[in-house]
């Protein structure tokens, strides 16, 4: 099993800019890929991002590309998405998620999920 700790989350302004931390632990050496999730009310859950964990190769949803960045470091197993230029679209809940496929590559879900942390974007 792989236990995935979101951190990071909050209210901001639209135009400004947050980070959001996942910390993985447990059986980390499976991980193939890391990337996030973002579910509005009344809506789907969507990919937003995704990374590659030996080659560092990076996916993005097309809604947030040039906005976002997602990076990780291997040392500390955690997983950052870089928030920029946020808009009020992208108020949600975000969550991490992992997998030991490509799965997330293709941007659909890996089995393992964090508790999600809220993201607010005021107009």
């Amino acid at each position: 099993q792989v236990q995935l700790v979101e951190s990071g989350g909050g209210l901001v302004r639209a135009g400004g800019s947050l980070r959001l931390s996942c910390a993985a632990s447990g059986r980390t050496f499976e991980i193939y890929a890391m990337g996030w999730f973002r579910q509005a009310p009344g809506k789907e859950r969507e990919f937003v991002a995704a990374i590659n964990w030996s080659g560092g190769s990076t996916y993005y949803a097309d809604s947030v590309k040039g906005r976002f960045t997602i990076s990780r470091d291997n040392a500390k197993n955690t997983v950052y998405l870089q928030m920029n230029s946020l808009k009020p679209e992208d108020t949600a809940v975000y969550y991490c998620n992992a997998g030991s496929t490509s799965r997330l590559l293709l941007f659909r879900p890996g089995v393992y999920w964090g508790q999600g942390t809220q993201v607010t974007v005021s107009s």
